[in-house]
C-alpha cells in the first residue's frame, strides 16, 4: 500500500472568508467550484492543497490537528499574520527549538518555527 497526502481540510461555518484568509497568507488561489460549500486554496507556495468545507457545528475546542509551518524568519511572520487578522497563542520551545502557536480568523490553530529548526528536529 502507498498513501499519499492529497489536502488537508479545516471544517468552518463560514468556509469562504476562511479560505481567501488562508490563500492569502501563502500567496495562493481560492477555487470555489462548489458555491461556497467546499473551497480548495492551491498554489503559491503551499505544497498541497488546503480545503475549507461548510459544516453546520464545527468540532467545538481546540483542533485535534494542526499546521506547522517553517519561515526563515518567525518574528516577521508572526507580525505579518497578526496584522493580516491572526491571534497569538503563545510562545513555546526552548532555546535549541522553540515555535508561536497562533489561531486563524476562525479559532484554529497552528504552529510556526524556523524553517531550519523544524527540518532539522525531523
Amino acid at each position: 500500500m502507498a498513501l499519499t497526502l492529497g489536502m488537508i481540510t479545516t471544517d468552518s461555518a463560514d468556509p469562504v472568508p476562511l479560505a481567501a484568509w488562508w490563500a492569502k497568507q501563502f500567496d495562493a488561489e481560492v477555487a470555489d467550484p462548489y458555491g461556497g460549500e467546499f473551497l480548495l486554496v492551491r498554489g503559491g507556495t503551499l505544497p498541497l492543497a488546503l480545503a475549507f468545507q461548510k459544516v453546520d457545528d464545527p468540532t467545538p475546542g481546540k483542533n485535534r490537528l494542526h499546521l506547522d509551518l517553517g519561515a526563515p524568519d518567525v518574528d516577521a511572520e508572526v507580525e505579518r499574520l497578526v496584522a493580516g487578522g491572526a491571534t497569538i497563542v503563545g510562545r513555546r520551545g526552548e532555546e535549541g527549538f522553540s515555535w508561536v502557536t497562533l489561531k486563524d480568523p476562525a479559532g484554529n490553530e497552528f504552529c510556526i518555527a524556523a524553517a531550519d529548526e523544524a527540518a532539522a528536529e525531523l
